[in-house]
């Protein structure tokens, strides 16, 4: 009795398993859309004066600059993007 009911258990799996594995139907589809907004490396040194002035101001000087960018929008807005770094202190 116990071997009829665990060929049917087992038999009820493989058909399971087999119905899982069938062919998928609705092939999905993906989209890709490209990004056109376009970052320029730009030196710091080449930054324009009032973006230096910001970096050099109050609540900014704490932050050491590390890269600077010119970012450029598809609708042709412009800004700068400064990636800024937090001054280690040392640890005694």
């Amino acid at each position: 009795m116990k071997k009829i009911i665990l060929s049917a258990a087992f038999l009820a799996l493989a058909g399971l398993t087999t119905v899982k594995a069938s062919d998928i139907k609705n092939p999905v589809r993906v989209a890709v859309q490209q990004d056109s907004v376009t970052k320029t490396p730009v030196e710091l040194k080449d930054l324009p004066e009032p973006v230096q002035k910001t970096l050099q101001s109050e609540p900014v000087k704490a932050w050491t600059p590390t890269a600077a960018f010119l970012v450029t929008n598809p609708d042709k807005s412009t800004y700068y993007q400064v990636d800024v770094k937090k001054k280690q202190k040392p640890v005694l």
